[in-house]
């Protein structure tokens, strides 16, 4: 039972380390073999655990965006928390991990254009992670309109006009290299006070 266990061990490794790669070199520049210098082992054993870069950094990403759905989570079912708290430090908080991993941020989009480029239209590869994030803003909305504490909206639009705040966020960290969104975040806290019952 210990085989399994090292082995997914060994793999969350990899990837944090080819995360790094990823970061440092971008999507098209990183080779297998220089992520397989990274984590000190050889080609033949980075091919035991992943068959090419493309998989590799899909499984990276998938990791690092796990990690920031479980922290936005955690804030949903804070229960200490306001609706309209929840909502602004869920933005808030993607806001800082975005602030805090603007090369991941950067890589992605790389990725994204590199696909894009290759007839792949890349709304496909994202589709999923979107739908998560809007759900979780979605169900704070209806928690919040359920409980008096927000007003009642249209859902659906709600939940993508929150999240186009997320959107901005890339825009303007990634395309725009602003040094800060604190502008943004004025927004979304004026946004979030305009939903109150």
């Amino acid at each position: 039972m210990a085989a399994p266990v090292e082995h997914d061990k060994r793999q969350k490794k990899i990837l944090e380390k080819a995360l790094t790669v990823f970061m440092e070199e971008g999507f098209e520049d990183a080779t297998y073999q220089k992520i397989a210098d990274k984590c000190g082992i050889t080609r033949t054993i980075l091919y035991l655990y992943f068959k090419n870069k493309k998989e590799i950094f899909i499984y990276s990403i998938k990791q690092f965006l796990t990690n920031i759905e479980e922290h936005i989570n955690a804030i949903r079912a804070n229960n200490s928390l306001s609706c309209q708290e929840k909502l602004t430090k869920v933005l808030f908080e993607i806001f800082k991990l975005f602030e805090q991993n603007l090369k991941m941020l950067l890589v992605l989009i790389d990725y994204l254009l590199h696909l894009s480029k290759k007839d792949v239209h890349p709304a496909t590869r994202v589709r999923r992670r979107i739908i998560k994030l809007q759900h979780i803003l979605a169900t704070i909305v209806i928690d919040g309109v359920k409980s008096g504490e927000l007003k009642k909206v249209n859902i659906k639009k709600t939940r993508n006009y929150l999240y186009s705040f997320i959107e901005s966020a890339i825009y303007q960290l990634a395309i725009l290299k602003k040094e800060n969104i604190d502008e943004l975040k004025e927004t979304v806290i004026f946004a979030v006070e305009q939903l109150k019952a």
